[in-house]
C-alpha cells in the first residue's frame, strides 16, 4: 500500500500517560504489539536522505515498510508491504528493498542504495506496545484521525554488552480521510488538554542518536524556502506555504530539543532566529491570500512574541555581559557581576517551560496544518463567495516588490537621520532592517525564476551582502544600548556598575554615527527585485 501520511506526533510526559490513555479509552480501542527492526547500510545512507526501511511484527502478522520526508512537516511519504502472519518459530523474514519497486519513495530507496553500494544491516529494533482509535471530527473540518498511543522502547545493539535502550511515550494523530483542518483542529484539542507537545524525533532518530552514543544533536539553522518545481510559477497561497514551511523547518526541530529539556544556547537562539522570520513571513505576506486566517496576527502574534520575547530575556542578557566584560575590563573596569542578585532571571521561565506552553503549541500546530493544507481548505468555513482570491503568481510578485522597496526606502530614510531618532526608533530601523532582509531572502528565489539564465540570483546575493555591515553596526549598536540598560540596572545593587554605566554611554554617539553610515550604503545596493535591474 503507498501513500502520503499526514500526521501530527507529539511527545506525552510521563506524568500525563495516565489521563491520555484514559482518554483513549472513551472509545472502542485496539491493543497491538509492535515489534520491529531498521536497516540501514553502515554509514547510515538511508538516515542521511530522511528515509527510514524497517521490517515490523504488527500482533501475528509480519510487515515491511519504507518512509521518507515530504515537502514539509506533516507529510511523510509511505509505502507498506503485508507479508503475512509470522512462520512457526518466530523467524523474521528477510528485507527486501524490492517489495517497494514501481513506487515513489521505492524509487528513492533504491536511488540511495544504488548510489551507497553498501549491504543493508539491521541498526536498532523497538518494542512498542500500540493503542489506537478512529476518531471523526466535525465542526472546522469533517476527517476520519486514527489516535495511536505508543508506550515501550528502542533498543540499540540489542543482546550485546553495549545494549542501550531509550523510552517511547508518543500520541500520533494521522489523517485517514477527510479535510487537514478536521486534524489540525484535534492536534490542537489534544495537546491542550494534555500538555503535550510536538516532537520531530522519530523511533528510527532515537536509536540512531542511541547508536553513536550522543545526547545532544547540532541546532537547525535557516534555508531558503522550496518552491515546487511546475511549470506555472506559484501564486500567493503556494508562496505563503512555501515561506511558512520553510521557517517552521528551522524552528520544529530546535523547538521539540528544547521543548524535551535541552538548554543548548544556539539552539534557542536558532529558534528565536526562527521565530522572527516567521513573523516576518506572516507580517509581510499576509496580502499574497486574504482568506488564510493565520496571516490577520490575532491568533499567532502573541504567543509567537511571547516565546521571541522570553526565551531570549535570560540569554540577551548573559551574552552582552559576555561580550561586554572583557572590553570593561580593558578599559580598567572594576570587576563584579552585574547579574548577581538579579531576581528577574531567577523568575523567569525555562527555554522547555517556554516552549511548552499551551499557546505557543498551539500556534506550532496551526502553521504546520497550513503548510499541509489545500486550496480548498484555505477558506474558513462559511465563507462568503466573494471573499478574495489568492493573488496570481504576477500579482504576487508586485505585491513583495512593493513590500520590498517600502522597506528598503524606511531604512534609507531612517539611516540619513539615524542619529536623531529616539531610542524607540532607533529599535525599530533595527527591526525592519531584519523584517527587510528575510523578506529579501524569501523573495530571492522567486526573481531568480523570473531570469532566463541565473543572473538574478548572484544580485539577489549582492543586495543581501550589502545589507550585512549595517546588521552588524545596528546589532553592536543594540547590544551596547542593552548593556547600558543592565548595567544601569545593576548600579542599585553595585555602586561599581557606574563605571560601564558611563563607559557605553560615552560610546553612543560614534555607536550612531557608525550606524548611519552603514545604512547609507544601502541605499547604492542594486535592488534585485527590480525589473531591467
Amino acid at each position: 500500500m503507498a501513500g502520503m501520511e499526514i500526521e501530527f506526533k507529539f511527545h506525552v510526559p510521563a506524568e500525563r500517560l495516565k489521563a491520555v490513555e484514559a482518554a483513549m479509552r472513551r472509545g472502542s480501542v485496539v491493543r497491538t504489539r509492535l515489534q520491529a527492526r531498521y536497516f540501514d547500510t553502515a554509514d547510515q545512507a538511508l538516515a542521511a536522505q530522511g528515509i527510514v526501511l524497517r521490517l515490523r511484527k504488527e500482533g501475528r502478522r509480519w510487515v515491511q515498510t519504507v518512509k521518507a520526508t515530504g515537502d514539509n512537516a506533516l507529510h511523510r511519504l509511505e509505502h507498506n508491504v503485508d507479508l503475512g502472519a509470522a512462520a512457526a518459530g518466530g523467524v523474521a523474514p528477510a528485507i527486501d528493498p524490492l517489495r517497494h519497486q514501481g513506487t515513489p519513495v521505492g524509487e528513492r530507496l533504491a536511488q540511495v542504495l544504488a548510489a551507497s553500494g553498501a549491504p543493508l544491516v539491521e541498526r536498532q529494533s523497538t518494542d512498542i506496545v500500540r493503542l489506537t482509535r478512529d476518531v471523526r471530527t466535525t465542526g472546522a473540518g469533517t476527517a476520519v484521525v486514527e489516535l495511536a498511543l505508543d508506550v515501550g522502547k528502542v533498543i540499540a545493539h540489542a543482546g550485546t554488552p553495549d545494549e542501550r535502550e531509550s523510552p517511547v511515550c508518543e500520541l500520533e494523530l494521522e489523517l485517514k480521510r477527510g479535510d487537514v483542518q478536521g486534524l489540525v483542529a484535534l492536534a490542537r484539542r489534544w495537546s491542550q488538554q494534555h500538555g503535550l507537545w510536538f516532537s520531530t524525533v522519530s523511533k528510527a532518530e532515537r536509536g540512531a542518536r542511541l547508536l553513536a552514543k550522543v545526547d545532544a544533536v547540532p541546532a537547525v539553522k535557516a534555508e531558503a524556502p522550496r518552491f515546487a518545481e511546475e511549470k506555472e510559477k506559484p501564486g500567493g497561497r503556494a508562496i505563503q506555504q512555501a515561506v511558512v514551511a520553510s521557517c517552521l523547518a528551522q524552528m520544529l526541530p530546535n523547538a521539540s530539543e528544547i521543548a524535551a529539556g535541552s538548554t543548548d544556547e544556539e539552539q534557542i537562539h536558532q529558534l528565536r532566529i526562527g521565530i522572527r522570520r516567521l513573523r516576518t513571513a506572516l507580517r509581510e505576506l499576509a496580502g499574497l491570500d486574504p482568506r488564510a486566517g493565520l496571516f490577520n496576527g490575532t491568533e499567532w502574534e502573541p504567543p509567537l512574541a511571547e516565546a521571541f520575547r522570553a526565551l531570549g530575556a535570560l540569554r540577551d542578557r548573559e551574552q552582552v555581559v559576555k561580550l561586554a566584560q572583557p572590553q570593561l575590563r580593558d578599559a580598567g573596569a572594576p570587576e563584579f557581576d552585574p547579574l548577581a542578585g538579579d531576581d528577574a532571571a531567577a523568575e523567569a521561565p525555562s527555554p522547555g517551560e517556554v516552549v511548552r506552553a499551551p499557546a505557543f503549541q498551539s500556534v506550532l500546530v496551526s502553521l504546520i496544518g497550513f503548510t499541509a493544507a489545500t486550496a480548498a481548505d484555505a477558506a474558513p468555513q462559511g465563507e462568503a463567495p466573494s471573499a478574495p482570491a489568492p493573488l496570481d503568481a504576477a500579482e504576487a510578485r508586485r505585491l513583495l516588490r512593493k513590500r520590498l522597496q517600502k522597506l528598503h526606502r524606511q531604512a534609507v530614510r531612517d539611516g540619513r537621520r539615524f542619529e536623531s531618532l529616539s531610542a524607540e526608533d532607533q529599535h525599530r530601523t533595527r527591526k525592519r532592517l531584519k523584517r527587510l532582509r528575510y523578506l529579501a531572502e524569501f523573495a530571492a528565489p522567486l526573481f531568480a525564476a523570473d531570469a532566463d539564465d541565473d543572473k538574478e540570483k548572484p544580485a539577489a546575493e549582492r543586495y543581501l551582502k550589502r545589507l550585512r555591515p549595517a546588521q552588524d553596526a545596528l546589532g553592536e549598536f543594540n547590544d551596547e544600548a542593552v548593556a547600558l540598560a543592565l548595567y544601569r540596572e545593576a548600579t542599585g545593587r553595585d555602586a561599581r556598575a557606574w563605571f560601564a554605566v558611563g563607559w557605553f554611554s560615552a560610546r553612543h554617539a560614534a555607536g550612531a554615527k557608525a550606524c548611519r553610515k552603514a545604512l547609507g550604503r544601502i541605499a547604492k545596493a542594486p535592488r534585485f527585485w527590480k525589473k531591467n535591474n
